[in-house]
């Protein structure tokens, strides 16, 4: 029986599969740290790998050993104080002297710690594992430009890059078997008939004999002649030409940025808004990025305006989502583009406004728009969170909600609402 070992390197000349081995075996473990990373993380660096931190604890193997008490035999070579029969004291059961500059305590348990680092790609795979897009869909564009050549089984016509040559040389073996197979029958039954007259014990007609070897050169000379490989034997690859689908996407960043809105509120808006931006990158070949910021009046401005400047006055949340509607009728037709809508908000809304913000939603981004996630920044619900829990309970493959109180809650809630459902379609 073969034994293959496989010893591939990496780039860092270390073992790929005993790597992958290990990030399989203590996947709780690193998962558990990636979140805590999260939770700590500046925006900027979270498109990066990440130092995993592992107890000493959980990397221990089981093993015996040998307990107190009891008679141990030891072998100790250079000897030159006991002999043989002489009784000394065990030593005590007291613990080594350490250095340290801590103070000293009566409980607690020190433990030396692995530390080893994990790349973006390991990092991120981690942080959207068991999560999915809903309603992921390729938008094939009706005027498509772009074509993708795909296998489309074989044709006896084609250019010689594209030859099939195994199931060429099928064919031609093929195509000789059958037209040989009547000559090889009779050159088999004229051989028969040749060994019957060599070993019969009757002297054998020489001319009979000579007759059935011409037959059977003849027989052998007229298969050769068949060609190896004819032009009819030839196979290629058929190629056809299809439209190429277009995976774009475009993700609307929504924010309240009235004077409700503090800093540490935005910073949570902005980490909920950088992980969702991370997991559209990761199932899309472009991505667009709209920030509309809003209080009494909707604009469109830049990253910077959106997370840092400071505004001051009441709440019109409708403002900004019919900006937002303007928007995706104007540059983003659904044909083309995959729309995501994620806003952010204390909750806080003008009650003469909640309708028309679920009049906008209802008629101008939901039927363009593959999700609308909205998360609300704040300890307790806010007018705006029970005028959109109709809305949750109407459209629940399309609209989604979650409450965030703090930092630590940002992780958990991106994972509820982009969690795998049983029967969702992506």
């Amino acid at each position: 029986m073969s034994i293959i070992i496989d010893r591939r390197l990496n780039a860092g000349k270390k073992s790929t599969v005993n790597r992958q081995r290990f990030l399989r075996r203590y996947k709780n473990v690193i998962k558990k740290s990636v979140q805590e990373t999260i939770d700590h993380r500046s925006i900027k660096d979270t498109d990066r790998g990440s130092d995993v931190s592992i107890s000493r604890k959980d990397l221990t193997e089981p093993f015996f050993s040998h307990g107190q008490g009891g008679q141990v035999e030891h072998i100790h070579p250079g000897n030159k104080e006991f002999q043989s029969g002489d009784r000394f004291n065990r030593p005590p059961p007291s613990g080594g002297q350490g250095t340290g500059d801590g103070q000293a305590c009566d409980s607690g348990e020190g433990m030396d710690e692995f530390v080893f680092q994990i790349n973006r790609e390991e990092f991120l795979d981690y942080v959207f594992e068991d999560l999915e897009l809903p309603n992921l869909v390729r938008k094939e564009l009706k005027d498509s430009t772009e074509f993708k050549y795909r296998r489309a089984g074989f044709t006896n016509a084609g250019s010689p890059d594209r030859i099939n040559v195994i199931r060429s040389l099928k064919q031609a073996h093929a195509r000789r078997i059958a037209l040989g197979g009547k000559d090889r029958r009779e050159i088999r039954a004229l051989r028969r008939q040749l060994r019957e007259l060599e070993v019969s014990p009757e002297p054998a007609e020489k001319e009979k004999v000579e007759e059935l070897r011409q037959q059977i050169k003849d027989l052998n000379q007229k298969l050769r002649r068949l060609p190896f490989i004819d032009e009819f034997d030839l196979c290629f690859n058929n190629m056809v030409k299809v439209p190429q689908p277009s995976c774009k996407a475009v993700m609307f960043c929504v924010m309240d940025v009235s004077g409700s809105m503090t800093q540490s509120i935005k910073d949570i808006a902005k980490r909920f808004f950088m992980l969702l931006y991370l997991f559209l990158q990761r199932n899309y070949e472009s991505l667009e990025v709209v920030f509309i910021r809003h209080h009494t009046i909707a604009q469109e401005c830049t990253e910077e305006e959106f997370f840092y400047s400071r505004q001051s006055g009441g709440t019109l949340v409708s403002t900004a989502l019919k900006l937002a509607g303007e928007i995706i009728a104007e540059r983003y037709p659904v044909q083309k583009w995959n729309i995501y809508v994620a806003q952010a908000s204390d909750g806080d809304n003008w009650d003469g406004d909640n309708s028309k913000c679920e009049k906008h939603i209802v008629k101008q981004i939901l039927p363009n728009s593959q999700y609308f996630a909205y998360v609300e920044i704040a300890d307790q619900p806010q007018n705006l969170w029970y005028t959109y829990k109709g809305l949750e309970g109407s459209y629940p493959d399309r609209f989604a909600m979650q409450k965030i109180t703090s930092q630590h809650d940002i992780y958990p809630v991106f994972r509820r609402l982009f969690e795998k459902r049983e029967g969702q379609n992506a």
